[in-house]
């Protein structure tokens, strides 16, 4: 990955979990000594180790106490009645008593046969006992059932709260379920967590979920200040072995930026808080996405002449985005609809940073991006970090939502490469699976569910999508000495893989297998 275009090396010498050779095999022989060890890949192909760009790594600590809802090709549910029948069947495998929560992942009110969201009358028959929150695929959302909605003490006389959701029943004002954005927020930031030592106990889990799938770098993003001391905690104990980039959640910006209380961009470990992340706006499949026109099928409540919202008024983002910035902070704003994207363009602007001073801020996904944003991104030094993979999960939806034209740019990687911006491409785990032979096929391809081609002119080669979940994430971390590629100098975080994607066709490139993940020249995949 060291270069534009595919290259190759013949040999490579690791000391002390750097690289010292990457080149002829000669050359690497000569530096072998009496404890050397020497492997031969005998036909696999060595990569630098996958760098996930943005995801959510403490829900990989939760998951594992949570039912999957979420529909295929990830989960079993098609409709409403196998919904149910998937959280009965956890509830009772799981031994959940009545009162208790239950949690599942994965809703996507677009993937069900009815067509519409899961209300409290769906659940409520079902579950009267339990407090049951079913969080939306974007997880900028919920649906919770009635006996959790009084947990939170959610009722008729809750107001909807500015760049929130909340659902209604037909002619009354009593809330039918689903939460979304900033009227989810005060609910996902009191929900029912294992304690810090349970989850300690399932960090090994976590790691392996990654690594299994070749990655030796995690983020994530939105961290709470308690999940973040949870990684400290794990570091301190020597848990950690995979790199982790948390960044701080937007919310709890004043504390981040107390004079003293955090080092930002510095490992201690394998742990790194790397800058503070907003959110502008939601999700394009939940209709929350902010955009300059309004969305063709209404809002998610069938509102009329829907744009979206933003998250909080554009001036406190600027003021916010400043604050940090002025401090020498690293900037990364979720923005995923074009209007989002304004917001953020225009509060890295008002903050006077520009490409000169190299201070790299990211728009996370800049999904719905208008082709002269492009240029603004090079004027300013933004990078975006893509989602191809709504091509395929979502990219149907977005033709009914937005029409062709735009659907058609989304994640623009042809685009981006031709402009000379690093980008990276992300999973958003656990929106849409870690699996990294997914995000190169659907980078690749860009085909939706029902086999539509979603913006054909903006794919890639299987070298350039490589780009995306190695030496573009390492760039957008300040990395890029470090990891990304194999290099003389670099850590020597690899993954080895059954073939080279290189050579392997579009139709083929998912059935693509990681045998080996290494991380500072220590195999930590299998174990």
């Amino acid at each position: 990955m060291n270069g534009t275009s595919p290259t190759y090396v013949d040999a490579v010498a690791v000391k002390n979990g750097v690289i010292v050779h990457a080149g002829d095999k000669d050359g690497a022989m000569a530096m072998r000594g009496s404890r050397t060890a020497v492997r031969d890949l005998a036909g696999k192909s060595l990569l630098p180790g996958f760098i996930d760009p943005h995801g959510h790594f403490v829900m990989s600590l939760n998951m594992i106490s949570q039912v999957n809802v979420s529909s295929p090709p990830v989960g079993p549910v098609t409709n409403i009645p196998g919904l149910i029948a998937e959280i009965q069947a956890f509830k009772d495998r799981a031994g959940i008593a009545d009162d208790d929560w239950i949690v599942g992942w994965g809703y996507d009110q677009e993937e069900l046969a009815e067509g519409r969201h899961v209300t409290i009358e769906d659940l409520d028959p079902h579950f009267p006992n339990n407090k049951v929150i079913l969080i939306h695929v974007s997880n900028h959302g919920a649906v919770l059932n009635s006996k959790a909605l009084a947990e939170y003490g959610i009722d008729e006389t809750t107001e909807t709260p500015f760049g929130g959701v909340i659902n209604r029943l037909p002619g009354t004002n009593a809330p039918a379920g689903l939460l979304m954005e900033t009227a989810w927020l005060p609910v996902v930031s009191n929900m029912p967590v294992k304690s810090g030592n349970e989850l300690l106990e399932v960090i090994e889990d976590a790691q392996q979920l990654y690594a299994s799938e070749g990655y030796t770098q995690a983020q994530d993003s939105a961290s709470r200040i308690s999940e973040f001391s949870l990684y400290q905690r794990a570091s301190a104990q020597g848990l950690l072995y995979i790199d982790i980039v948390a960044l701080g959640i937007f919310t709890e910006t004043e504390a981040w930026l107390a004079p003293g209380a955090y080092s930002f961009g510095q490992y201690d470990g394998h742990l790194k808080l790397q800058g503070i992340k907003w959110a502008q706006d939601g999700s394009p499949q939940g209709k929350t996405a902010l955009m300059s026109a309004p969305y063709l099928t209404g809002g998610p409540d069938g509102e009329e002449d829907w744009y979206g919202k933003p998250i909080q008024p554009k001036s406190d983002l600027i003021a916010q985005v400043h604050a940090a910035l002025k401090t020498g902070i690293q900037v990364f704003i979720h923005a995923n609809g074009d209007a989002a994207i304004d917001h953020a363009i225009e509060a890295i602007e008002a903050a006077g940073v520009t490409a000169a001073d190299d201070r790299r801020p990211i728009i996370i996904h800049s999904q719905f991006q208008r082709p002269q944003q492009i240029d603004q991104y090079a004027r300013l030094g933004i990078s975006p970090s893509y989602f191809t993979n709504h091509t395929y999960f979502w990219g149907d939806v977005h033709l009914a939502n937005r029409g062709p034209a735009q659907t058609a740019f989304i994640s623009p990687l042809k685009s981006i490469t031709e402009a000379g911006i690093p980008f990276s491409n992300h999973a958003d785990f656990n929106v849409t699976p870690l699996d990294p032979f997914f995000i190169l096929w659907t980078a690749m391809a860009r085909e939706s569910r029902n086999g539509t081609i979603i913006g054909p002119e903006q794919r890639v080669d299987a070298y350039q999508a490589l780009r995306g979940l190695t030496t573009g994430p390492a760039w957008q971390v300040f990395e890029e000495n470090r990891k990304g590629m194999i290099k003389e100098g670099l850590l020597a975080d690899f993954v080895v893989l059954s073939a080279n994607p290189v050579e392997t066709s579009v139709d083929d490139i998912r059935d693509i297998e990681v045998l080996e993940t290494i991380k500072e020249g220590i195999t930590i995949f299998p174990r």
